[in-house]
């Protein structure tokens, strides 16, 4: 029930977030930016990644990141990722000044939770090159999760990374961060992976999704995750349980999208042409189905009174 408890604490204290059937969202997760080393994962996919996010921003998209944008587990600081990538960071930069960028947390950037950490690491960023300190994301707030509400229908649906108790990730996200920083980041480099993470136990992984899946029969609550790294579109009548996908798959990134009302599974992807020309391709999996599909009569507040 633990997870279900901080499940359950994550909807409460969540941000709030008004839409409706004109409003057009981007949901990404377990982006894990890194330093561009050997352990970086995300380097491979950084072009792909880098086409879809200035697509949405050119389709006027607000962009939500689900958790463990950045890997801060195996980089102790943020300011050499943001180094590292820093194309990326610049049009995250316009999501931000245009007012189109919400950020949550997951376990491996848990020190975005401290408002402190955020200010120092993140408002501001130090340009090498220039050797300058420029606006980054001046007066950003880190979440931990987001409640989007229609402003018509009333419907909600719960956004949240998904470590929310998942005892390594979570109540002992800091050992894991030692063990991580000081061990496993070379072993990474070397081939390894972390044995605890859900990305790679297949059985960790299910147990989790079955709790999500919980989450939301006993709520009545759509629920939008990260964390697994796995994919998941529900199909109509199953428990409204999606998930993003991550942006370290060896053969491309997946993300939600919510587009006038309707929402759908997308892939990105780099294909060849038969002169062997390569492009990105963005490649609808699941969906489009109505959000309203996944609504459940069930109230929240009404099964908890």
């Amino acid at each position: 029930m633990r997870i279900r408890s901080r499940l359950d604490r994550a909807f409460m204290g969540a941000f709030p977030v008004p839409f409706d059937d004109n409003s057009k969202f981007v949901f990404f997760s377990d982006v894990h930016r890194g330093d561009d080393s050997l352990a970086d994962e995300f380097a491979r996919n950084r072009h792909i990644y880098y086409h879809a996010l200035n697509y949405y921003y050119q389709g006027d998209f607000t962009y939500v990141e689900v958790g463990d944008g950045d890997e801060l587990w195996e980089n102790a600081h943020f300011q050499r990722i943001y180094n590292s990538h820093s194309v990326i960071f610049d049009l995250l930069k316009k999501y931000h000044a245009s007012g189109r960028l919400y950020m949550l947390y997951g376990n491996h950037n848990m020190q975005m939770k401290d408002e402190h950490f955020v200010k120092a690491q993140m408002h501001t960023g130090f340009d090498d090159y220039l050797e300058t300190e420029n606006d980054l994301f001046p007066g950003i707030h880190v979440h931990e999760a987001l409640v989007l509400k229609h402003r018509e229908t009333d419907q909600e649906i719960f956004v949240v990374h998904g470590h929310q108790g998942d005892l390594w990730n979570d109540q002992l996200w800091r050992l894991s961060y030692v063990m991580i920083r000081f061990l496993w980041r070379f072993f990474h480099i070397m081939g390894f992976h972390y044995a605890s993470s859900p990305a790679r136990n297949r059985e960790k992984r299910h147990r989790l999704e079955k709790h999500f899946r919980k989450w939301n029969l006993t709520t009545g609550i759509s629920i939008i995750c990260g964390h697994t790294h796995r994919p998941k579109f529900p199909s109509l009548g199953a428990p409204a349980y999606f998930n993003c996908g991550c942006c370290i798959h060896p053969r491309g990134i997946f993300c939600l999208e919510i587009v006038y009302g309707k929402i759908c599974l997308v892939s990105w992807r780099m294909h060849s042409k038969r002169d062997g020309t390569l492009y990105i391709k963005r490649n609808v999996v699941k969906g489009p189905e109505p959000i309203i599909s996944f609504c459940s009569n069930t109230s929240y507040y009404n099964f908890n009174d």
